[in-house]
């Protein structure tokens, strides 16, 4: 007999560099997901930073105060018991993608570049992002003093994997 999981999606009112309700929202969508029952709560690309950020993406402090929000839904209660996937801009070796960031219980179990870009019509990620191209391939991210003094992680799996939980797996082609 096969085994059923209730997966929450959401398509938010993000606004670009709006952290602060940015977070209020991610929050507020987190808390519908455990009220239905949900073990995944899925949303949308780029939601902590805001998706039109524009040339925004290549400044330090967009990702500064990303990894700030992260933190406070990392440490926030509310969230022990539900798997939560979060878009943002992610730094790895000098280089910046586009990202899942995947955390279950105040830990960020795996980080998800996306492998392809949106470029044409309206789109331009490529300015702003590059693509992973390791196909099948886990890296180490070393995660920033912001997330390691709230739960003591250090580093987080960063690329192409397979997350697999009690309840389900979970792998993202994105």
């Amino acid at each position: 007999m096969p085994a059923y999981i209730t997966l929450a999606t959401c398509s938010l009112n993000q606004w670009a560099l709006d952290f602060s309700g940015n977070y209020t929202r991610i929050q507020e969508s987190i808390d519908q997901a455990k009220a239905a029952g949900a073990c995944y709560r899925l949303g949308p690309e780029l939601e902590i930073p805001g998706y039109g950020c524009n040339d925004h993406f290549l400044e330090a402090d967009t990702h500064q105060h990303s990894w700030e929000v992260l933190a406070k839904l990392l440490e926030n209660p509310q969230n022990v018991g539900i798997t939560c996937d979060v878009g943002m801009p992610v730094m790895q070796r000098g280089i910046l993608y586009n990202c899942r960031v995947i955390f279950r219980d105040h830990t960020i179990v795996m980080i998800r570049p996306k492998m392809f870009m949106a470029n044409d019509g309206n789109y331009r990620e490529i300015r702003w992002f590059t693509p992973w191209s390791e196909y099948k391939k886990l890296d180490q991210l070393c995660l920033p003093k912001i997330i390691s003094k709230l739960n003591g992680q250090t580093s987080a799996p960063f690329g192409d994997g397979v997350v697999a939980f009690s309840e389900f797996v979970f792998f993202a082609l994105v």
